[in-house]
């Protein structure tokens, strides 16, 4: 049995590719080219056209800005690769390094909006049942 390993993106060997595309082909196709390659879901969010401000994200990016933004549901484009974006993720801004693998996900997917709690352990008078539990 194989052992897996435990990385966030996988493992690649040459240049990445995206449906059989380099990122510099993806990087020359239109933008109706592009959404042809995408998930259906995705697809259809561009052929439905991008709301104002996902518009201004994408004019912000052509110019070289800094992005910081709240619009969770942009969908990451091969021009927007190896560019950093600040996330909201409903407290504060994630600084996120887009990659190629990222093509086709949205913002949101990496700026989690949740994180683990880890509770302490039950104090003094807290429930009938902590009273058992050993103070030292």
């Amino acid at each position: 049995m194989a052992k897996k390993s435990s990385s966030k993106l996988p493992k690649r060997k040459g240049e990445y590719t995206y449906r059989g595309k380099t990122v510099s082909e993806l990087q020359g196709l239109s933008l109706e080219e592009f959404a042809e390659l995408l998930p259906s879901r995705e697809r259809r969010s561009i052929k439905r056209g991008f709301t104002e401000g996902q518009k201004k994200v994408l004019h912000d990016f052509k110019e070289g800005k800094k992005i910081r933004t709240h619009h969770r549901d942009m969908i990451i484009l091969p021009e927007m690769i190896g560019t950093a974006v600040e996330i909201h993720n409903g407290k504060n801004f994630v600084n996120v390094v887009l990659q190629p693998e990222m093509i086709g996900h949205r913002f949101g997917e990496f700026a989690p909006t949740r994180s683990k709690v880890n509770h302490g352990s039950a104090g003094v008078g807290a429930t009938r049942s902590s009273k058992f539990v050993p103070l030292k």
